[in-house]
């Protein structure tokens, strides 16, 4: 199998990745957790600040969850952040701060699973392993013509064929360097709905494209049908109250969306989820025919918000009677929400 070609081609065109250098199992964890769910063009550009303000996992695991916040503000999913320092924490206090040496052990730490694992054994310590994400799912049930349904049911079989020696039998070289022109090759040439097989170094080997079916592979998984009554709009009132390059704003707590943020008062105008508890809802009659708007989204919320700027004073009597605090706009760890910016530059257009 021409992996070697699949490795040079990698190292050629993506070795600038900050990740890539200097490695270490601490980075190579950061980095993982940040590239779940996000794109590497994000990542690329919060990697080195948060190692500059976490470097080891020390300071991690003993950082305040405000900080940790702050530094993770911009990659979104905030929950990952969370279990990163979960992770840091144990390893620091169960294991004296060295990474456990077998995938199995690995395994044992809360919000390491078998992709982490993998990628902890072979990214960073350049050992045996497959990190099997949805890139190297496609890419590998394309290579060897695995006709399953994408997901859980794909990956565990290819962890099964792998453990067994039915894959990759016999590869001797980079571990790290074959799962990351794994990856390379599945962000690039070997998408999901995009396959440019004459530009793929393994496309001799590939099942899939000497069928000239790439997209064949893997399986379609069955089309969740997405109910009216799981998706609901949500019409909020954001109400900013401005003073010396100071806002009001309130802390989110571990109930809330954005646990641990700091957000402008918020209340409800219209929602079609009676149920909905994020926020208060207002309590009088209110025109917002002529406010300013932005669309924002979250789960299964479309959220239409309106800007209005007013006084302390009036806040209250619009309902709100949740604590507030000066913060600083200019200030980044004031550790105020997207939308709370979003906002502020509306409101300044």
């Amino acid at each position: 199998m021409s992996l070697k070609k699949l490795i040079q081609w990698s190292r050629e065109e993506f070795s600038n990745l900050p990740w890539r250098h200097n490695r270490t199992l601490y980075g190579t964890l950061v980095s993982e957790i940040m590239l779940q769910q996000t794109t590497v063009g994000t990542v690329k550009n919060h990697y080195e600040k948060f190692l500059q303000r976490f470097p080891n996992l020390k300071s991690l695991a003993n950082a305040t969850e405000e900080d940790l916040l702050v530094a993770w503000k911009g990659l979104g999913y905030y929950r990952r952040a969370r279990n990163l320092k979960k992770i840091s924490e144990h390893i620091f206090e169960h294991h004296k701060g060295n990474f456990p040496e077998s995938i199995e052990e690995l395994e044992k730490i809360a919000g390491i699973g078998p992709y982490t694992s993998h990628a902890l054994m072979s990214i960073g310590r350049d050992q045996r392993g497959l990190a099997v994400d949805a890139n190297l799912e496609r890419v590998i049930a394309r290579l060897y013509g695995l006709k399953i349904e994408k997901g859980i049911k794909l990956q565990k079989h290819i962890l099964n064929l792998f453990q067994s020696d039915s894959i990759f039998k016999g590869f001797s070289d980079s571990w790290r360097d074959l799962n990351e022109g794994l990856m390379d090759l599945g962000r690039t040439y070997c998408q999901s709905r995009k396959a440019s097989c004459d530009l793929c170094p393994l496309k001799k080997e590939c099942v899939a494209f000497n069928q000239k079916t790439p997209l064949a592979y893997p399986l379609a998984g069955k089309k969740k049908t997405t109910k009216a009554s799981e998706e609901h709009e949500l019409h909020l009132l954001r109400v900013l109250v401005l003073k010396n390059k100071k806002i009001l704003a309130y802390k989110k707590n571990s109930s809330e969306w954005l646990a641990g943020q700091y957000e402008i008062p918020s209340l409800i105008l219209s929602t079609t989820d009676a149920k909905l508890k994020q926020y208060p809802v207002i309590k009088k009659k209110f025109k917002i025919e002529e406010l300013k708007t932005f669309k924002t989204g979250i789960t299964k919320y479309k959220i239409i918000n309106y800007i209005y700027q007013t006084t302390e004073k009036e806040l209250k009597a619009l309902g709100w009677n949740i604590e507030l605090e000066w913060k600083n706009i200019e200030d980044e760890s004031s550790n105020l929400s997207t939308a709370t910016y979003k906002a502020i530059k509306k409101l300044l257009e």
